[in-house]
Parts: C-alpha cells; structure tokens; sequence
C-alpha cells in the first residue's frame, strides 16, 4: 500500500477521496498548490514519514458512498460549484475577516504587535484575491465553458491569451501567493492559536481565519488539480477528432 500510494500524487488522492484532505492538513503536506508532486515526493520535501502518512489515510472508514467523484463531474457543474460554494464564501469572508482585524489592531496593538503585521499580509491578500475571482469569472471559466460544449471536431476556439494554459499558469500562481500569505499568517499567529491573555473576538477571528485557509485549501484543489487539467485536456483535443 505504502509504495502504490507513494507514486499517487497527492493531488489525484484527494480527488479520489476529499476525506483525505483532512489527514493532509494535519501532516502539513500541500495538497492543493503542491498538489502534482507524488505523496513520496510532499513527504521528502516536508520531512513527513511516509509510512506514518499512508497508515493514517488507511485508517479513514471506508467511504459510505455518499462521496461524489469530482473527477467525473463535467466543468460546468465543477465550475458552478466553485463559484457558489468558494467563490460565494471567500467574498463575504474577506470582509469580514479584515474588520475583525482591524478592530483587534485598534483594541490589542500595545499587548500584541504581530497584529499589525498580520493585518497588512491579509489586507494584501484580500486584494489580490478579489481581483483573481474576477479574472476567472470574466475570463477563464467562460472560456473553460466555451472548450466543454464545443463540438470536438472543430479547432481551437479563438481566446485573447492563445492556450488555456497561458491564463491557467497565472491562476495557479496566484493561488500561491495567496496560500503563502496565509502560511505567513499561521506562523505570526503560532497556527491561528489566541494567545493566553487575547479576548474572545480574537479567539473568533483565529477560528475565522483558520476555516478560510481550510476553505481555500479545498478551492485551489478542485481548481489546479481537477477543474485545470480537465480544461487543457479539453483544448488539446479539439481537432483531433
């Protein structure tokens, strides 16, 4: 088991079952950016003992059949999911998050420097992100929408970035950006943990910040590891029929 599953890329795991997805977090192993590197390979890179890992994701139940296969939903309803589920929730939390920051600067900053800093790391990355949800609102996924309903005779549609991957390659690095900014702010918050004398609206916001990373994690996967490669794979075919 611990040598099929060490030549398995993390990504293709959890695809197959997002239960794992848990169990990677926990190890601290990067299931969504890193997602294409093999389980063997995120082990080595994040001093994780392979064997460890495998008995752990051994040790899920077996799933109860409920779990739906994101690998075989078409892009468009992997795309609808996306925007009502990830997209919806980071743009209310956004927000939200950032004026729970601020009032915490404004009530803690003497007792608690590494707010500043931390406020300024998510400000950044509330904007970046606001503006990548845009570009793949206007542009990528109408386009990924345009490849899976064209007839698969027909070539390449026309696009003002040439190849899929082009704006693909953009969107994963700032998925990235944005995933390092969040590790940023769980090293400044010593993993979203209050400190022993910080109020209840900071223990919140820890918690809030600590679900935005779990949410984001789960966004940037269903898009670099399953909706991406679906939508490449898509563009290389037409024509060839």
């Amino acid at each position: 088991m611990t040598e099929r599953l060490g030549t398995t890329t993390v990504g293709d795991i959890v695809a197959a079952d997002f239960r794992t997805a848990s169990v990677f977090e926990q190890f601290g192993i990067d299931f969504c950016c890193g997602g294409r590197r093999t389980l063997a390979e995120a082990c080595r890179m994040g001093g994780v003992d392979l064997g460890a890992l495998v008995g752990a994701l051994d040790a899920l139940p077996p799933p109860d059949g409920r779990e739906d296969d994101v690998t075989r939903w078409p892009p468009e309803r992997l795309i609808g999911y996306i925007l009502s589920t990830h997209h919806a929730y980071v743009r209310s939390a956004l927000p939200a998050i950032a004026g729970e920051l601020a009032t915490l600067v404004d009530a803690q900053l003497t007792r608690h420097p590494e707010l500043s800093r931390v406020a300024v790391y998510f400000d950044q990355m509330r904007g970046d992100l606001e503006q990548h949800l845009v570009k793949e609102e206007q542009v990528l996924f109408p386009y990924v929408r345009d490849l899976a309903t064209r007839d698969p005779t027909t070539t390449r549609a026309d696009s003002p970035f040439g190849t899929v991957e082009n704006p693909i390659r953009m969107m994963e690095r700032e998925h990235r950006d944005a995933t390092d900014a969040l590790r940023t702010i769980r090293e400044l918050t010593h993993g979203f943990t209050a400190p022993p004398d910080g109020s209840a609206a900071y223990v919140a916001c820890m918690a809030d910040l600590a679900r935005f990373e779990r949410d984001l994690h789960r966004h940037v996967h269903l898009e670099n590891n399953v909706l991406f490669p679906k939508a490449v794979e898509l563009e290389a075919g037409l024509g060839q029929v």
